[in-house]
């Protein structure tokens, strides 16, 4: 009798775990068998609880130098970033037109898959300054990101002139977004802040988020982008007169990245369902800080020119055909909680929820 032989080939495994439809897969395979794996160990003997107890003592050891390595890493992250700082500031000089790039700083060889474009010539009449709309674009480019910007916020957003990266002197991180002189906010940076909790025990090898913190937007009259004024008549039932109204009515806006989400009040200590949406926002806002980070500042030419999608999708590419035949019902499901956003992970409970006491830092002015 014949037998099939499966071949892995290295990195698939790897791959798959990257793969959002496979993942989805494997998880609906793994949730028909919560609940056994318990009542398994439940009814081993004694002396295998021993020797489980054993086991358990050996990963805490363990776990104390993930605690070290995750350190060191981080150690890392920053000294690197310093070596950067000086490739941003020339990057953000040539972004802004403070300097024009020299003969060999533009000399380069042709990506092996990029097609040779035509590029239209340089204008000696009306030269264009720096690279208009350089981080307005990059972040277009961004899935997820570009589901937070409004068309209303553009204009803004094109006087952002560079993103930086800065280490909290506890476990966490800052961006700072530089603007131009604009016409809807004083401030010339606004910041948003992400702090880190780690455990008290140095067995435990997890690091939760624990909060963010934005900053006070100071916009000018009547362009906060926050709001929508609604004006209204209403006449008095008894002179007859009638007066002119204006309410201020909350908008979407990308610049509400800057105001994290609130955490639920005492009151609603026994709402689980308002727990859960306040645990899922602040999912999104962590990734998407992350993304920021790791993703947008240190390649952010790449997501300005559009080459980053390629690489960004490429292992999703790979496995789009492998779920093609699933039931359209398992889609059905899916689309009761599709939500725009970074694919979730645990970062935040009700035991480590921000307080929402902390002020909100004062950003730079112009």
């Amino acid at each position: 009798m014949d037998t099939a032989e499966e071949i892995v080939t290295p990195g698939a495994a790897a791959s798959a775990f990257k793969n959002p439809s496979m993942l989805a897969a494997l998880q609906g395979r793994l949730d028909t068998l919560v609940g056994a794996p318990s009542e398994y160990i439940q009814s081993l003997p004694g002396e295998v609880h021993r020797r489980l107890d054993a086991l358990k003592n050996l990963q805490d050891e363990g776990n104390v130098f993930n605690v070290q390595f995750r350190k060191e890493v981080e150690e890392l992250e920053k000294k690197y970033l310093k070596l950067a700082i000086p490739l941003y500031k020339k990057r953000t000089d040539i972004i802004t037109g403070a300097v024009e790039p020299t003969d060999s700083e533009v000399e380069r060889k042709p990506d092996e898959e990029e097609e040779e474009e035509e590029r239209l010539p340089v204008s000696k009449e009306n030269p264009v300054k720096g690279i208009p709309e350089f981080w307005l674009t990059a972040l277009k480019n961004m899935r997820y990101i570009s589901e937070l910007i409004t068309e209303d916020d553009e204009p803004a957003l094109a006087k952002l002139v560079d993103i930086k990266l800065s280490y909290l002197s506890s476990p966490g991180f800052q961006l700072s977004f530089v603007f131009d002189n604009n016409d809807y906010f004083t401030n010339s940076v606004l910041t948003k802040a992400y702090y880190m909790m780690e455990s008290e025990d140095p067995s435990v090898d997890e690091v939760m988020f624990d909060r963010a913190e934005g900053c006070e937007i100071d916009w000018k009259a009547g362009k906060d982008l926050s709001v929508t004024i609604e004006v209204k008549k209403q006449r008095h039932k008894a002179t007859n007169k009638t007066r002119t109204v204006k309410k201020a009515v909350p908008k979407e806006t990308f610049f509400s990245f800057f105001s994290p989400p609130a955490p639920p009040t005492e009151e609603d200590e026994d709402d689980e369902e308002k727990f859960d949406e306040y645990d899922e926002r602040i999912q999104i806002d962590y990734e998407i800080g992350e993304m920021i980070k790791d993703k947008l500042i240190p390649k952010a030419v790449d997501w300005f020119t559009g080459k980053a999608l390629e690489y960004e999708d490429h292992d999703e590419d790979d496995y789009d055909d492998e779920f093609d035949g699933e039931d359209d019902e398992d889609d059905e499901d899916e689309e009761d909680d599709d939500h725009v956003g970074p694919s979730k992970k645990t970062i935040g409970s009700k035991s480590n929820a921000a307080s929402g006491d902390d002020k909100a830092p004062e950003c730079k002015q112009q």
